[in-house]
C-alpha cells in the first residue's frame, strides 16, 4: 500500500478477532514509544534492546532521542492518535517513499513481539496488515480528526457516547487528559514530540477554536453520515 509523500492518510488496524491489542499502561506507554522511536529512516536490529542501552533509565521516563543515532529523520509525521483497547487509527504523512508501509510494520511488528512475550501468547496480535484510506482535503482532516480523537474518546466514557454529548465539557477535558489520544496536543495540555501540528494548527490556531469545531461535529445529527465515509471496523 504506498502513498505519495504530498498525501494524507487515515491508518487504522485492530486486534486479531477483535481481541485487546493493549491491557495495561505498560502495553499503552510502548505503544507511545514506538510512535516515536520507530519513526525513523534509519532502521535497528532490535530497537528496542538498543534504545534501553543507549537511554539508560531515561527510557521508560521521557521521549530523549539518543545522540549516538545523529538526527533524527522521521519516516511519517503523525498528525493524530489515538489508542483503544482493541484497535488503532492514526492520521500519518509520510516524509519519504514507502514510510508509511515502513513505519507501520515496524510498529505492528514491535507491539506483537511486546505483547506476546509479556502476556504469554502466541499468534497474530491483529487481524492483518492495516488499512489505509486517502485523506484528501482539509475538511476530511478536520472530520476525521475529531472522529479520532473525540469520537472514539467519547465512545470510552463512563455512560457511553450519549452521556458524553450530555456532558460534553467534562467528557472533552477527560479526552485531552488521555496520554494515549493526540488531543491533548490540541487541547494546549501538551506539546508532544510524536504530534505534528502542522496541519491541524494551522486551521485550528487555538486549542478553543478545536473544541469548538469538535463539538459543533459530535452535536451534529448527520455526524454518523460523515462518519460513514472514515469506517474500517465495518
Amino acid at each position: 500500500m504506498r502513498f505519495q509523500t504530498d498525501t494524507y492518510v487515515h491508518v487504522y488496524n485492530r486486534g486479531n478477532r477483535k481481541q485487546p491489542i493493549v491491557r495495561d499502561a505498560k502495553d499503552r506507554w510502548h505503544f507511545l514509544q514506538a510512535l516515536y522511536y520507530l519513526n525513523h529512516q534509519k532502521s535497528m536490529a532490535n530497537p528496542f534492546r538498543e534504545l534501553r542501552e543507549l537511554l539508560k533509565a531515561d527510557f521508560n521516563n521521557s521521549f530523549v532521542w539518543p545522540q549516538e543515532l545523529g538526527d533524527r529523520a522521521p519516516l511519517v509525521r503523525i498528525l493524530s492518535f489515538k489508542l483503544m483497547g482493541n484497535h488503532l487509527h492514526l492520521i500519518l504523512r509520510p516524509k519519504v517513499e514507502n514510510g508509511i508501509p515502513v513505519f507501520m510494520q515496524r510498529v505492528g511488528t514491535t507491539m506483537a513481539k511486546w505483547f506476546n512475550e509479556r502476556h504469554q501468547e502466541v499468534g497474530r496480535l491483529f487481524q492483518g496488515r492495516y488499512k489505509g484510506k486517502l485523506v484528501d482535503t482539509d475538511e476530511y482532516i478536520m472530520y476525521l480528526s475529531v472522529y479520532i480523537q473525540v469520537k472514539n474518546a467519547f465512545e470510552e466514557y463512563p455512560g457511553g457516547f450519549e452521556q458524553a454529548l450530555q456532558e460534553f465539557d467534562r467528557a472533552y477535558e477527560r479526552a485531552a487528559h488521555d496520554p494515549y489520544n493526540s488531543l491533548g496536543d490540541y487541547a494546549g495540555y501538551r506539546n508532544s514530540p510524536i504530534v505534528d501540528k502542522d496541519v491541524l494548527g494551522r486551521i485550528f490556531p487555538t486549542p478553543k477554536s478545536y473544541k469548538d469545531f469538535a463539538k459543533q461535529c459530535v452535536l451534529k445529527s448527520d455526524f454518523e453520515e460523515i462518519l460513514g465515509v472514515l469506517r474500517f471496523d465495518e
